[in-house]
Formats: structure tokens, sequence, C-alpha cells
């Protein structure tokens, strides 16, 4: 069962020490706030954390939609508990609300990005930069897709434009009750492959779902007519299989991504702005009234959009604040995972020295 879910040759080699332990894959396929369902090879299980695992969370953050666990399987009963976390391969990850220095995982083990903003009074091209250093620095890759295009009078020239903010990456028009642009979005998951849906409420991620499923699955609601932002809808993170092999995860709506550990993803999204910094006169040019300033001449000539550029900067210094980077940021996290495992393979290895104890 699990192996539709991705999991890999790869998978099985890390999850050795957990199986020396006796404990069984899994993915976790909805993600809530106690309870996790989480797919095995016995099916599906309602599963909780350990005392430990749930005290390690405090530091290293909780298991998310997407990540690869060790469980105990309760005979019968359809119950479970997640010992471990297998290391993730991507993440795509934004700040806690809670805290200017804490991650928050939204989604695990991706492969694709979907960013997906509707083309109505919502849309909204600083946010949309903001979301899109978030998925590049996640390690998948980021898809732009602009639902609702049956309520622009010319989505193409829209897209257009967005397009000179995408960094590259494919920008799709799609409008599920037209039935326009689902081909093309498919055509970006492979079989095997997790696809993420991220955006702000009422943008038709849970409608894209259903559309893609080709049944009612998720709930949906339409957006609000006083200002053509959504009503939330989905209330957890759900991972669902997709007729063509590959799976998606819904996620609620998130009107904002606060940055942290995105250095590398800012720079690809605002690669024009590094890339005319590098022409400036001194090397430790601020920008501001230096002479030979290739950003000042810039925004003079109206080469560089002046909004751009205040958000690049304003993004830069909520990255400064948030005093992470991403190497100490994954070392540390890596390093907790990694004594985990250690500690079950340990105690693996005395249980098969000393089995009548």
């Amino acid at each position: 069962m699990i192996e539709q879910y991705g999991w890999s040759d790869a998978l099985r080699l890390e999850f050795e020490p957990h199986a020396l332990a006796g404990y069984i894959p899994a993915r976790i396929v909805m993600q809530q706030r106690e309870v996790n369902l989480v797919a095995a090879d016995v099916g599906n299980l309602s599963a909780r954390l350990s005392g430990r695992l749930r005290h390690e969370a405090r530091e290293a953050g909780h298991p998310a939609a997407g990540d690869w666990v060790a469980v105990s399987a309760n005979a019968g009963d359809g119950k479970a508990t997640i010992h471990a976390v297998l290391p993730r391969r991507t993440a795509f990850v934004r700040r806690a609300a809670d805290s200017a220095h804490t991650l928050q995982v939204i989604a695990a083990n991706i492969d694709v990005v979907f960013i997906v903003t509707s083309m109505n009074a919502d849309l909204n091209p600083r946010r949309l930069e903001r979301f899109l250093a978030a998925a590049w620095q996640s390690g998948a890759r980021p898809v732009v897709v602009l639902t609702k295009s049956d309520l622009c009078d010319e989505p193409e020239v829209q897209a257009a434009e967005i397009a000179t903010l995408a960094a590259g990456c494919p920008v799709l028009v799609v409008s599920v009750r037209q039935d326009r642009g689902l081909h093309a979005l498919m055509d970006h998951i492979s079989p095997g492959e997790t696809c993420v849906l991220i955006g702000s409420s009422g943008v038709g991620k849970s409608t894209l779902v259903n559309a893609l499923l080709g049944e009612e699955q998720m709930a949906t609601q339409d957006i609000r007519d006083a200002d053509a932002r959504g009503r939330h809808t989905t209330s957890f993170r759900q991972l669902v299989l997709l007729p063509g092999g590959g799976m998606i995860l819904d996620t609620p709506g998130i009107r904002e991504v606060g940055l942290i550990d995105a250095d590398d993803g800012l720079g690809t999204v605002f690669d024009d702005i590094e890339s005319l910094a590098q022409n400036c006169r001194f090397r430790d040019c601020v920008h501001g009234t230096e002479p030979g300033c290739a950003i000042r001449e810039a925004l003079d000539s109206g080469l560089l959009d002046a909004d751009r550029w205040a958000h690049f900067q304003k993004l830069s210094r909520e990255l400064t604040a948030s005093g992470l980077t991403k190497d100490r940021v994954a070392q540390d996290i890596e390093r907790r995972r990694l004594d985990a495992s250690q500690r079950a393979y340990r105690s693996a290895r005395k249980d098969l020295r000393d089995p009548g104890s």
C-alpha cells in the first residue's frame, strides 16, 4: 500500500534502524492538531506522537503532512503511535505565527509547489513574491497557478505580467468552470510525485483537487462578493492520491508566508536586483546616495519598479531579523533526528542480544 504513497528503496534503507526496533513505516496523509492519519501497509491508522517524540518536537517541530514516520500499530483498533520521523528531502516552511524564530512545516517531501492565486481583485504581486521565495527555498519545483481566469477580461495579459515576477517558473492559467488549463496542470504531476497547493483562502485549491480527482471530495465555498477574498474551507492538511499515480496535498488558506531561512529563495525571486547590485561602483554600496549605484540608476530610469525594490528590502530585513540561517537550522534539526535514530538502533541491538529481557 505505501508504495503508492512514494515508498522507495532509498526510504527502506533509511528506515532500517527503525525496522530493527520493531516499527513499521507510514506516511502522514492528514495532519490535524492532536491526531494524524497515517497510511501504512496495514491500512490507514489514527496516530499520536509518543511522549519522547512530543518532547523533542517542542524544539525540532512536529511531524507534518507528507512526512515518513516510524510507528507501532495497536492490533485491531486502527490506532498507532509515532516514534520517529525520517529525514525530509524537501519541505515548504514558514515562520510560525507565534514566534519569530520557529519554523512551521506546511508540507514535507514534496516535489512540486503549486502557488495558487485567483485572477480577481485578490491577486497580489507582492504576496506572490513572498510565496515564491518560500517555494524556491523548499527544494521543490514552483509552479504559479492563476485560477478563476473566467473572472478576468484579459487573463493572458495578466499572466504575462505575473511571469515577469515568477523567476522563470511556469505560470498556468486555469478555470475549472471552463475546463481550462487542467491538462497543463496535470503535466506537472508525474507518477509517484507529491505536490502541494499553497495559497490564500478562496483561490480555488480544493476546487482544483476535486477537478483533478473527478469527484467532489473536498468541501468548497464561494468567495465573498464584498472584497473578493475567500472563506476558509479546508481546516487541515490532507494528502490524496490522484488517478494518474501522483499525490496532491491540499492545505488551509494562508494569506501570508512569514519568511525564515529563505535566503536562497529570495535571491532566486529577486535575481534581477541582485544582478543589478553587482554593477554598483562600490562593493559595500547600500544603494542610498553612493555615486555609481546601479540600483539607484535603475530606479531613476524606470528599469526597476520602486514597489518591487521596496518589497525586496522589506523581505531582506525580515530574514535578517529572524536571526536564523539555512545551515544552522538544518543541522540542528538533523542532529536531533539522527540522535533519535541512533537511540532506536542501540535499543534494537540490545533487544537482539538479550531477547529474554
